[in-house]
This record gives structure tokens, C-alpha cells and sequence, in this order.
């Protein structure tokens, strides 16, 4: 009786196994860096909208909004508050704390079958989006405040496509990558001038850095180039890599600038309550590009075992 397998198959069978144990092993890791990304930045909003008021009340101030509550039999006090109680639009906007909460809930219980958990966290990257807009509004409705909320808006969505397609599909990196550019191309458009840069990035970098206006000016210039240059950069293959190590460094390091500028001892809890969901509704900023550091990444014994 003959064996089953000739001597070069099974020869051939460990390296393929081993091959496929480390893929899984970075799969798994890659799905991690999508579920943590899009939990903290629900997260962060949900600390956002409860404690303090969402930027959405902005979409409520329109010309039409009082002769509506009017015809509704209510009132400009009852509308806007009064100081001592909150109004409608107070309410309106903490009530978001709520669905933000929910989706946070749903990015770690989620799977690949749960449709109707998908379709909630697709209506939560929804939810995200008019946040986005009333940021966009907020700002005068400058271009790059919308763009550079991508990252947030699209972290469930990729999550969404990570568990129905696969992490390594086409749709997921397509999308983690529009995802990446639209960071950091906002983000670079605010720190060249192409748009007027927001009194916080000077603020920050001087806190931080101790340097005076000319110098913080020069440095967000070159930093603004270099948001620029990894957008371009995650688009070839020779220097994607470094380009997204580079963004989830930088991604990291912006996130985390709030609370290090804001916090500190005399404020109550140093600040933490002001400052720290800062960071955290960012994580999208730095974890989807390590998200593409580590699904571009090829070591060597893994090239080794591939099957030829």
C-alpha cells in the first residue's frame, strides 16, 4: 500500500502552512487596527455630544428655523435655551451621544453575518458624515474642513467592507486609501495657507514647541508639504510603505497635540474632560495608515514560504 502523499508534497506542506498561519495572523491584526479605529472615533463623539454641545447645532441656525418653531407653537427660548436650561437644539444635538454610543458598541460586536449590524454601522458612517458637514458649515464652509474628515467618516465603512469582502479586497484598500488621502490632503491644504489655518494649529505648535510666530509658520509649511507628499507617495509602490508609517506617526502625533496643549494641572480632571476625546475621535487620523503599513508589508520569510 502506497502513501498517500510523495515525499516532495509533504515536503511542501509546512512551508505552505506556516505561509498561511502568518497571513491569518496579519489579517487578524489588520481587521483589529479597522475595529479600533472606527470604536474610538464613535467614542470620542459620543463623549463629544454628551458632555459638551455637537457642532451640529449649526445646521439648525437657518433664516427658516424661528418660522418654523413658530408655526410649530413654540418659541426663540424654547428653540435656543435660556442660559439656565438647555433648548431644543441643545437636546437634539446631545441626543447624537446615543447613536454614536450604539455604533460604538456595534464596530466591536459585529461579524461577517451580521447584516443587520452592518447596515448600523453603515448609518452610523452616515451619521458621521453630517457631522462632517456641520464642521464644513461651521468653517464657512471651507473645503478642506469636510475633506479632512474623511478618515472618521469612512472608519465604519471600511470596517463594513473589511468583514463582507475581505481586508485584502480591492473595495477595502480602494477605500482605506481614499481614506488616507483625504486626511492628510485637508490637513496639508490648512497647514500650506492654500486655506486660511486654523488659529489652533499655531496655538498647538506654539504651546508645544515654545517657537514664535515665524518659526510655527515655517514649520506648519513643511509639515503641510509633507501631508501633501505622503498623499502622493501611498499612491506608488516603491515609497508606500514609508509614506504610511510616516502618516501614522504624524496621524498620531496630531491626535494626541490636543490634549497635550490643553491639559493641564489646574484645570478639573487637568483638562482630561475638555481635551482627551480630542485625540481619541481622531484614531482613524493614524490607524488606517498603519492599517496600509501592515497590509503592504511582505517580510521576507513570508516571501520565503510562499508556494511557487
Amino acid at each position: 500500500m502506497g502513501l498517500p502523499y510523495t515525499v516532495a508534497e509533504l515536503a511542501g506542506t509546512e512551508p505552505r502552512r506556516r505561509y498561511d498561519v502568518n497571513q491569518a495572523k496579519i489579517d487578524t491584526l489588520l481587521l483589529m487596527l479597522l475595529r479600533g479605529g472606527a470604536f474610538l472615533c464613535f467614542a470620542g463623539w459620543m463623549w463629544q455630544h454628551y458632555y459638551w454641545e455637537g457642532p451640529c447645532g449649526v445646521l439648525f441656525w437657518q433664516d427658516g428655523s424661528l418660522d418654523l418653531v413658530e408655526e410649530l407653537g413654540g418659541d426663540w427660548e424654547s428653540f435656543v435655551g435660556t442660559g439656565a436650561n438647555d433648548g431644543w437644539v441643545q437636546r437634539v444635538t446631545a441626543w447624537i451621544a446615543w447613536p454614536c454610543l450604539v455604533c460604538a458598541i456595534l464596530t466591536l460586536t459585529v461579524r461577517r453575518s451580521a447584516r443587520v449590524q452592518m447596515a448600523g454601522l453603515l448609518a452610523g458612517g452616515g451619521l458621521l458624515a453630517v457631522v462632517a458637514y456641520a464642521k464644513y458649515v461651521s468653517s464657512q464652509r471651507e473645503l478642506p474642513m469636510l475633506v479632512e474628515h474623511g478618515g472618521q467618516v469612512l472608519s465604519p465603512v471600511l470596517l463594513v467592507l473589511a468583514l463582507a469582502f475581505g481586508v485584502r479586497h480591492r473595495a477595502t484598500v480602494v477605500t482605506a486609501i481614499l481614506a488616507f488621502v483625504m486626511v492628510f490632503a485637508g490637513h496639508g491644504a490648512y497647514a500650506l495657507g492654500l486655506w486660511p489655518t486654523p488659529p489652533n494649529f499655531y496655538g498647538m505648535t506654539t504651546v508645544i514647541l515654545g517657537s514664535d510666530h515665524g518659526m510655527t509658520k515655517t514649520l506648519l509649511c513643511v509639515v503641510g508639504a509633507l501631508d501633501i507628499a505622503v498623499c502622493v507617495g501611498v499612491l506608488i509602490p516603491g515609497v508606500r510603505r514609508v509614506s504610511a508609517v510616516y502618516a501614522a506617526g504624524w496621524g498620531l502625533a496630531t491626535a494626541i497635540a490636543r490634549p497635550v496643549a490643553g491639559m493641564s494641572i489646574s484645570l478639573s480632571y487637568y483638562g482630561a474632560d475638555q481635551y482627551l476625546h480630542e485625540a481619541v475621535l481622531r484614531a482613524p487620523h493614524f490607524l488606517i495608515p498603519m492599517f496600509l503599513f501592515f497590509l503592504w508589508q511582505q517580510p521576507n520569510e513570508h516571501e520565503s514560504l510562499a508556494p511557487t
